[in-house]
């Protein structure tokens, strides 16, 4: 009988702690990390070999909507192809549970605007055998996994069972309510939760309900946002993922959501809090700097409040047959509500294009998550009729001198004429890698943000772990090896309350990464129709990964699934 399961030989190990590099071999026996080093002559049942390979733990991504891809897809992709090991759930307040049978379709619903999950594939795809939480995170430990998971309570749920979906968007909860939401709160969490999450963005929320409403959480109060830290300090376990948006120009702040808010949670609950987000904006590099200061001065304070660090290049690709994360203009939003048909009659309407046009002559730039030049930043990458193949690489005001109109009716005018199929490329504002190594660098940030399983024909942001290795580590040397990997490993499973993960020492789980850092690339974005109901979505894989393990089974091999299915369900952050 081999002595051990697997043994990795001859790797460079960085272990996640920060600590330097080192060559050694590991032994791998019943999903853990059994020894580092002194293994010669040890046999075991198969022998990885390393050779001119790191060899470093997998990846933690605090930031998904997988609640319901993890149902029909068990690896968890895009973040199960760039090397990500455990994800936590139930982000932004978002989730399916509780709910009542009969209002399932409403809870799918509000997944279809604000994370631009397909409802189709979440009707064909979702199981659907729980009603409460606890019951829900029965069946994530039933189903098979390629990943490990960890759920936050998400708050809308809580709101729609107790005050229903309608009445909670009416009015502020009664006392009694609260508390039996806190109490639901404290279910979870005896249930396994690691804590609870929110979207709080205010009446001018960019990430609205099926109908254009704000979200639930959206509207949330002082008491209420306190309330339910209070619950995680009476348990003192736990933490919170609280989504605020940051209030732009020309709008007001959201009333009472302040940062000095996020302070006095941190206080009441005791407990870590993830602030979203903070990004490099290549426009205004202050206010990463301000918010990275911001967060210093926390910590000096002992307020355990910590940033998530978008480190990602990536834009957007949309057609406005599905893009809705204009949302936060009250003119875009009218406008691309509804079917494509309805989309499309409403952007031939003159006082649709009226008003979009006086929106953007009186400064209104509807960023969404597309900072560079909004609508103006829009550039054409496909076209859906051969014969507008002329507009192929042009930005929307290039199109606009050519024809001589306003950059609105240029912009719709070929959208509408080309049936919405018109594609556009979106260039994000985080391609400084200077203003990019401040936040990966920073003590108090968890970079990442991948939103994996969400906005799915927008962006592929789960690539974060393979662009940050091979952009700021390789490419730029802004960010040394053993700092990246401390920073996508080890912090997060700390700030998550994963146990024993994010690291490698022994008796750790052998969630591992073995791959080429010479060699290390993303691959090309794709279309893949890959989604139940036969829905698509946009991917992007990786080279360079030889080898991803989960509690110490081989899930890919050079990239391809290997069938292995060892992922758990981390009630509590700790495995079976």
């Amino acid at each position: 009988m081999p002595e051990y399961d697997i043994i990795i030989k001859g790797g460079m190990v960085v272990d996640g702690t920060r600590a330097p590099r080192y060559r050694s071999d590991l032994g791998i026996k019943d999903g853990k990390i059994a020894k580092i080093g002194g293994l010669k002559g040890a046999g075991a049942a198969t022998v990885l070999d390393a050779s001119g390979l790191i060899v470093a733990p997998g990846f933690v991504d605090l930031h998904t909507h997988y609640d319901a891809q993890v149902q029909w897809d068990p690896y968890c992709t895009l973040s199960g192809w760039h090397g990500v090991t455990s994800v936590a759930i139930g982000n932004c307040g978002f989730g399916f549970a509780p709910c009542e049978p009969e209002y399932r379709d409403r809870a799918m619903l509000s997944l279809t605007r604000n994370e631009a999950i397909p409802l189709k594939a979440m009707q064909e795809g979702m199981l659907w055998d729980w009603v409460t939480f606890p019951e829900f995170l029965d069946s994530l430990d039933r189903i098979p996994k390629g990943v490990n998971l960890l759920s936050y309570v998400p708050l809308t749920p809580l709101y729609g069972w107790v005050m229903g979906w309608d009445e909670a968007k009416k009015r502020r909860p009664t006392q009694a309510e609260l508390k039996e939401m806190c109490r639901l709160v404290h279910e979870g969490m005896d249930a396994g939760a690691c804590g609870w999450s929110a979207q709080v963005s205010g009446p001018d929320s960019n990430q609205r309900d099926y109908d254009g409403t704000p979200m639930i959480t959206d509207m949330m109060s002082r008491e209420e946002i306190l309330a339910f830290a209070q619950v995680l300090g009476e348990r003192d376990e736990g933490y919170i993922e609280l989504t605020y948006r940051e209030p732009t120009e020309g709008r007001e702040p959201i009333p009472e959501l302040t940062l000095q808010l996020f302070e006095e949670v941190a206080e009441v609950s005791g407990r870590p809090i993830i602030y979203q987000v903070v990004m490099p904006n290549v426009s205004d590099p202050g206010i990463h700097r301000q918010r990275l200061d911001w967060l210093a001065d926390c910590a000096r304070r002992g307020l355990r409040v910590y940033g998530q660090g978008m480190t990602t290049r990536g834009g957007f690709d949309l057609t406005f047959e599905d893009w809705n994360l204009f949302d936060g203009s009250a003119a875009w939003r009218d406008v691309t509500l509804g079917t494509p048909a309805e989309r499309k009659e409403k952007m031939q309407d003159p006082e649709h294009r009226r008003r979009l046009r006086e929106d953007w002559d009186s400064g209104g730039r509807p960023h969404g998550a597309v900072q560079r030049g909004s609508v103006a930043g829009l550039v054409v990458q496909k076209v859906g009729d051969q014969k507008f193949a002329d507009y192929i690489g042009r930005s929307v005001p290039q199109i606009a001198q050519m024809e001589g109109k306003h950059l609105i009716d240029a912009l719709l005018d070929l959208v509408v004429a080309d049936d919405l199929q018109t594609e556009f490329h979106a260039a994000g504002d985080r391609d400084n890698s200077e203003y990019t190594a401040e936040i990966m660098n920073d003590p108090h940030v968890i970079p990442g943000l991948s939103d994996g399983g969400a906005h799915v024909k927008f962006m592929t942001f789960g690539s974060f772990p393979t662009d940050a290795l091979a952009w700021m580590v390789r490419d730029e040397k802004l960010v040394s090896l053993e700092e990246a990997h401390y920073k996508l490993s080890y912090l997060p499973a700390f700030f998550g309350g994963f146990k024993d993960r994010g690291v490698i020492r022994e008796g750790a789980a052998a969630d591992l990464v073995v791959y080429d850092l010479e060699n290390l690339k993303l691959l090309p974005p794709e279309v893949a129709r890959d989604l139940p109901g036969d829905e698509w979505r946009r991917i992007q894989k990786a080279s360079g990964y030889r080898w991803i393990m989960v509690n110490g089974q081989v899930t890919f091999e050079d990239g391809e699934p290997t069938g292995a299915l060892s992922g758990e369900l981390l009630r509590y952050g700790k495995g079976a």
